[in-house]
């Protein structure tokens, strides 16, 4: 993990993995994993230790949140005010904070979910409000999440990770998590500024290594 470089986390994407591999990391001193499905991620966090921090990085449903809380440590793909009163709703009858990042729409693919930069700019200021009347008391918007387009110019995909950089930036001046990042792209991330990278080819193959 020395590679990632200094102040940067790694969280090892251990979709589909079985609980034997994810294992074998943990027994490496890794303790970040990120799964995509809820049923999934509550079926392995019964398996395996308690102190391993899960990270919910697939696009959540609002009538998912409540299987996911209880177990979660970050959730990265919150794309709507909706979705966010639920985690908080959800957070609240559990007796606890859940941190969360909104994930924006920074590729050229249609495909991927996020918020556009006005609806970033419309959540955030909503957030804000509801905040000062006494609202979102069991979440925490920690910073944002995004994934770069599919593709082998990797000068749109570092002009995508500066304009992500640039809204943490603006809405977190103070600092806040920025996790982009994936097996493909991880190198051009960190060097635009992300601090959480989400990595699970380069780690779970035919043996386990370590980055």
């Amino acid at each position: 993990m020395d590679r990632l470089g200094a102040g940067v986390q790694l969280v090892a994407v251990s979709k589909t993995k079985p609980v034997a591999d994810i294992l074998l990391l943990y027994e490496m001193g890794q303790r970040d994993f990120g799964e995509n499905y809820v049923k999934e991620l509550v079926d392995k966090a019964g398996q395996l230790p308690v102190d391993i921090r899960w990270h919910f990085i697939g696009h959540l449903q609002t009538n998912k949140v409540k299987a996911v809380v209880p177990f979660v440590h970050l959730i990265h793909g919150v794309d709507s005010l909706r979705l966010l009163k639920e985690i908080d709703r959800q957070a609240g009858l559990k007796g606890k904070v859940v941190n969360v990042l909104l994930q924006v729409h920074i590729a050229r693919e249609e495909t991927k979910f996020g918020l556009d930069a006005g609806e970033l700019e419309t959540l955030m200021r909503e957030f804000a409000d509801s905040t000062m009347r006494g609202e979102f008391v069991n979440v925490r918007v920690s910073g944002l999440m995004g994934m770069a387009s599919n593709t082998a110019d990797l000068s749109a995909v570092r002009a995508e990770f500066k304009e992500l950089k640039a809204m943490l930036d603006r809405y977190f001046p103070e600092g806040g998590i920025l996790s982009m990042g994936m097996s493909a792209d991880y190198e051009i991330a960190i060097q635009e500024g992300s601090n959480m990278v989400r990595i699970g080819s380069l780690l779970f193959g035919e043996r386990v290594q370590k980055l």
